[in-house]
């Protein structure tokens, strides 16, 4: 009997392949139903707490019921030609329709309420009003409610003001408009083929049904599996709605990974590439941050039970197959005399100073990510700007109106300052309004703005936040408001982006060479350090890498998003570390060369076929996630060849334990 123990796990799995077939049985379809009721137990505000705008938020959310982190409602009006939107009459019209139009528990501000010009556009006939709805937390459900909101309110002024062209705007209705547009015919065509493409990959790479369904039922239960106990560390800790992107996409590819390897080396790569991403994964868990801690837990639950499940579910699978997977490639782990002839053939020509065949396309692969890992150093952290949200709907509409007026965009995203009892909120407003970058600040006397001797004062900047001028305009507002015996406290959807740029990204020039350093410690305590070093640093280079492209694509490309939504790059990141650092580990166990490729390729076509749409952070998302698989593809088909001279990686069997 070997002594090996990752064969004793499989023996014991063939041994009791009922049983265990019966348990992860159970594990896809229990496990499933409770992973689906245990989803509300997970943070759905994709905000960043801990910081000093999600306290300023949180104050404000409790003590008024709404705005803090959700972006207002923007009601347009444009008036004829002839109409003085300034005089009493109509102002006073358009701010009491608002009001009843928006509903009970509402808060509203526009030029009638403030006398503040900014409210104005400089075409003389249209004005505005923020509108913050009753209803509406910035969670899922409460974004819902927000985006109802915007129907019910553009129903309603347009019904009490039938001379004045209305729109409702906002960042929420933007988001909502590309969400329900929907894929056209080809949109719908080219998911189609990814689905098919996925099918026929699968096909072409491991010639049975089984060898079809064996990967999608291991990542099938390593998701599901993986889901279970996030909810469950949930119950204790905040865990980030993010994790429900990033779990399927790396169980796919790590399982369709695992199901190529040939069975001699599956388990050692299984549990050697395990022990490192479980490494990598714990240390960003401990780290204060509440979308770090959320990948390091989502990612140690993966490869746990993706290590368990390739260790005891995939002899059992295997088991069942009539023949083996792909005949006709020889084991990279026994050359035939070809390629030993081959290999030395390639010797000889190395050694009269020849050139391997590969080195160029190598080059030019690796001086590409080199490339685009310098582009993310450029990255913008934020929402895409509002004008590459959505190309048409009445959002989209509501904000053309707003730009042909000559009000600027930031109006979307203002800031709320909440002004402490015995304060005068007017001086507050005061100061804010000569802050650089703020096109009007006021403190609205009515009883929404006032509750228990505390205001809120309202600072709308003209530029975004996601944009240099906005961060900047958001840095001097804070600093202008900070003298005296205490800082005020400055919230608003304008400081969602900035504190996940404060709070977590700050945080990353040391949290990633951390993660890095346990995964090398774990990889070469189970192979040799050189490995472990090459390992570590291409599954860095790919994470950074793709962080670069969607820098290029989105932010400095034609979609012209101006910024990257700021999880985005650290789900897409974590996903392309993940899956590269499984590759090198499978390839340093003697895997096949074509492992790789087909495994990143199942996961690219699995993004686009269930994401490809018009829903922009979306599609940030599924771009993300393909660019990394393509990195990691090109990557694995610049492996060393079969044919070369192979040499031993791992220790003895038992330090895979």
């Amino acid at each position: 009997m070997s002594t090996e123990p990752t064969v004793r796990v499989g023996d014991f799995a063939l041994r009791h392949r009922v049983a265990l077939g019966a348990v992860w049985l159970l594990v896809l379809l229990l496990g499933g139903a409770v992973a689906v009721a245990g989803l509300g137990r997970l943070d759905q505000s994709f905000t960043a707490s801990g910081g000093p705008g999600h306290r300023a938020n949180q104050a404000i959310q409790e003590r008024y019921g709404n705005g803090a982190a959700v972006a207002p409602l923007v009601a347009v009006a444009s008036w004829p030609a002839a109409t003085d939107v300034r005089t009493a009459e109509t102002a006073g019209r358009f701010a009491d329709a608002v009001r009843r139009a928006a509903g009970p528990g509402a808060r509203t501000v526009s030029f009638a309420g403030t006398g503040d010009e900014g409210f104005l556009g400089a075409d003389g006939r249209t004005v505005y009003a923020l509108v913050y709805p009753g209803a509406g937390k910035p969670d899922l459900a409460g974004l819902a409610a927000v985006e109802a909101a915007a129907g019910t309110l553009r129903a309603g002024l347009r019904s009490a003001l039938p001379a004045a062209r209305v729109e409702v705007t906002g960042v929420l209705p933007l988001q909502h408009d590309s969400a329900v547009a929907g894929p056209g015919p080809a949109v719908l065509a080219v998911k189609a083929g990814c689905a098919l493409g996925l099918l026929v990959l699968l096909v072409l790479a491991f010639r049975s049904p089984l060898g079809v369904a064996a990967p999608l039922l291991l990542a099938g239960v390593t998701s599901v599996g993986a889901l279970v106990l996030v909810e469950a560390v949930a119950g204790f800790t905040e865990i980030s709605f993010i994790v429900v992107y990033l779990v399927p996409v790396t169980a796919l590819v790590l399982a369709v990974h695992r199901w190529a390897q040939p069975p001699g080396t599956a388990g050692r790569s299984a549990v050697a590439a395990g022990a490192a991403g479980a490494a990598a994964c714990a240390v960003l868990a401990v780290f204060p941050a509440a979308f770090l801690r959320s990948i390091g837990v989502a990612g140690l639950a993966v490869w746990v039970v993706g290590t368990a499940a390739s260790l005891t579910l995939t002899p059992v699978l295997r088991s069942l197959a009539t023949r083996r997977t792909r005949p006709s490639r020889p084991s990279p782990t026994a050359p035939t005399a070809v390629t030993a002839r081959t290999a030395g053939a390639a010797g000889t020509a190395r050694g009269r100073g020849g050139r391997r065949p590969r080195a160029v396309p190598a080059a030019v692969g690796l001086a590409l990510l080199v490339l685009l890992a310098g582009a993310a150093t450029q990255l913008r952290v934020g929402n895409p700007e509002a004008h590459a949200l959505v190309a048409a709907g009445p959002a989209r509409d509501g904000l053309d109106r707003l730009s042909a007026a000559g009000v600027p965009s930031g109006v979307l995203n203002p800031l709320e300052v909440l002004v402490p009892a015995g304060m005068d909120a007017e001086a507050v407003a005061a100061r804010a309004a000569r802050v650089p970058g703020v096109l009007l600040a006021a403190a609205p006397a009515a009883a929404d703005w006032r509750r228990d001797g505390s205001a809120v004062v309202v600072v709308v900047p003209e530029e975004e936040p996601m944009t240099a001028a906005g961060a900047a305009t958001v840095t001097a507002l804070r600093s202008a408001l900070s003298g005296g015996t205490a800082a005020i406290p400055v919230g608003g959807s304008g400081v969602v982006d900035r504190d996940l740029v404060d709070g977590v990204y700050r945080l990353l020039p040391f949290a990633v060479p951390a993660a890095a350093l346990a995964a090398f410690l774990a990889l070469a305590a189970l192979t040799t350090a050189g490995t472990a070093a090459r390992a570590v640093s291409g599954a860095l280079l790919a994470a950074v890498a793709a962080a670069g492209a969607l820098t290029v694509l989105w932010q400095w490309g034609p979609p012209g998003t101006g910024a990257v939504t700021g999880w985005v790059p650290l789900v897409v990141g974590a996903f392309a570390f993940c899956v590269s650092l499984d590759r090198s580990a499978a390839s340093a166990a003697g895997g096949p060369g074509w492992a790789g490729p087909v495994a990143a390729g199942a996961g690219a076509l699995a993004v686009l076929a269930v994401g490809i749409g018009p829903q922009v952070e979306l599609a940030l998302l599924v771009s993300g996630f393909a660019m990394a698989a393509l990195f990691d593809a090109l990557a694995g088909g610049h492996r060393t060849p079969p044919g070369s001279a192979a040499r031993p990686t791992y220790r003895s069997s038992f330090q895979l334990v």
